[in-house]
């Protein structure tokens, strides 16, 4: 019983942490889709700006409810979670660079190696 009463907080403050870190990761991926022009993801090929403003913001909200939750991130939305975090990385790491290079547009004097 003692046991449970020092693993118990030390729990909740892990899961607390953890809900914290994705739900930055998710609110950045939303914000960053907001700036991107909707000819950008047309552009790439990436799905439309709607879609993914759509998946971010979903994830965003699961994310506000997941870390309000009593168990955090793998407490009560459990797969949930989990889901809006991958929607959120799947953005940042495969659509975001793809979107943010066709924003440049080609006017730019770019060698192989990046601007001059």
């Amino acid at each position: 019983m003692d046991g449970e009463l020092i693993i118990r907080p030390v729990e909740l403050a892990v899961f607390f942490i953890l809900a914290l870190v994705a739900f930055g990761l998710e609110v950045w991926a939303l914000l960053d889709c907001v700036r991107h022009k909707s000819a950008a993801f047309e552009a790439t090929g990436k799905r439309t700006k709607t879609f993914w403003l759509a998946l971010t913001g979903g994830a965003t909200l699961i994310g506000v409810i997941s870390l309000f939750s009593s168990g955090g991130i793998f407490g009560t939305l459990g797969l949930f979670g989990l889901a809006a975090v991958v929607a959120a990385s799947i953005y940042l790491a495969d659509v975001r660079p793809a979107v943010k290079d066709a924003g440049r547009g080609g006017s730019r004097n770019t060698g192989p190696y990046g601007g001059w």
